[in-house]
């Protein structure tokens, strides 16, 4: 009697576990989708020059050096663009490509 209830509660913890995992997952999936819009991309580094004018290069981890352009949404985060130069702070830019070499800040943060 003991052993099944203990048999039981391993399993309860264990689907409400995976359920959990899953549903951070589906949402670290979807989630940016929803807020940026289907063909967004996404690209993680340091900002390492800002300018000119609302350009400004990413570095990413494997040491590549990205160049975009900001949107209107991004020219509003000047300032924190700014902050993260400065800091040398980890920095997530989503972006959509337009044309061949060109790519367009969408959301920085």
């Amino acid at each position: 009697m003991v052993v099944s209830r203990i048999t039981a509660a391993i399993f309860v913890l264990l689907l409400i576990g995976s359920l959990g995992l899953a549903s951070v997952a589906a949402v670290a999936f979807i989630g940016p989708m929803i807020a940026h819009g289907n063909n967004v991309r996404h690209d993680a580094g340091t900002i390492i020059a800002l300018g000119p004018g609302t350009d400004f290069v990413l570095e990413t981890a494997n040491g590549q050096d990205i160049h975009f352009h900001c949107s209107n949404r991004c020219l509003n985060m000047a300032g924190h663009l700014q902050r993260h130069l400065r800091e040398h702070a980890h920095t997530d830019v989503y972006y959509v490509q337009q044309g061949q070499h060109s790519l367009l800040a969408v959301d920085v943060d």
